[in-house]
């Protein structure tokens, strides 16, 4: 049973990799056999995770290019320089989070959202899963196999609870909100899924959805209180719980699924 996890030899392609969970995707390959190409807009940022990955396994196991998934030629300029990818990753997302020192505004309110905003938050979600599927997909029917593995969220799948980001003593037109774009995007994504799934079937290509809910990450005391209230487990993700179902939905673990979106909330969506 072992083997099946087993991703040695295995090149996958992260994308949005600079940020807070597509590192930890990355990690999850190489503690497997995998090799992963780390890919954002912000180069900076995913080389220093490829070096510390690089370090902490004390090999050559990561390698990182700056990839702007809005941009076809961009994806595609990659793309040329991998002599093949077996998986990929479509991670990237414009995702506003509510921090302790700065996060959602008022400008996410439906009523008085701009087009800039929209097509912003449209772009790097929605948009990048498109272009990326389709240079890599491309390259994966060149070679005869591949697997596709998509990053929703719980909020693709349910509305946001828009009282967990409630303030006191604010007027309801600066109240933040969770945008209309992440739900767009994010539902958008299962669909997509959905539909590569059918049409890459006799293809020897996979693809499935991974729908996280909110991973802690030094958020404010009141809003961790309120999103656990409604989370059965009573808590937010860890940043380490996503790690296994990467490897189970990349491998040859789960060779006879797809079209299929893995919810990982703690019972969110149940409840």
């Amino acid at each position: 049973m072992k083997n099946l996890f087993d991703m040695t030899g295995k090149t996958v392609v992260v994308t949005g990799a600079g940020g807070l969970l597509g590192p930890k995707h990355a990690e999850a390959v190489v503690e497997f056999g995998g090799e992963v190409v780390l890919t954002d807009h912000h180069e900076d940022r995913v080389q220093e995770k490829a070096a510390a990955l690089n370090e902490k396994y004390g090999k050559q196991v990561a390698t990182a290019y700056h990839m702007d998934v809005t941009d076809k030629t961009s994806i595609e300029s990659v793309a040329s320089q991998l002599s093949r990818v077996d998986v990929l990753i479509n991670n990237a997302a414009k995702d506003p989070k509510v921090k302790k020192e700065a996060g959602l505004t008022p400008d996410s309110r439906f009523e008085t959202m701009t087009p800039e905003y929209w097509f912003e938050g449209i772009d790097a979600a929605l948009n990048g899963t498109f272009f990326c599927s389709q240079v890599f997909g491309n390259k994966m029917l060149e070679q005869g196999n591949g697997v596709i593995l998509n990053i929703s969220s719980d909020l693709g799948v349910i509305a946001p609870d828009q009282r967990l980001y409630l303030q006191d003593g604010l007027e309801e037109s600066q109240q933040n909100v969770k945008p209309i774009t992440y739900s767009a995007a994010k539902w958008g994504i299962i669909g997509m899924t959905k539909y590569l799934a059918v049409y890459f079937a006799k293809k020897n290509i996979r693809v499935n959805c991974l729908s996280p809910t909110g991973v802690y990450n030094n958020h404010p005391d009141g809003f961790v209180k309120k999103l656990s209230s409604i989370i059965p487990m009573g808590r937010m993700a860890d940043i380490d719980e996503y790690k296994g179902a990467v490897v189970f939905l990349c491998s040859d673990a789960s060779t006879y699924m797809t079209g299929e979106n893995l919810v990982i909330d703690g019972g969110k969506t149940v409840w």
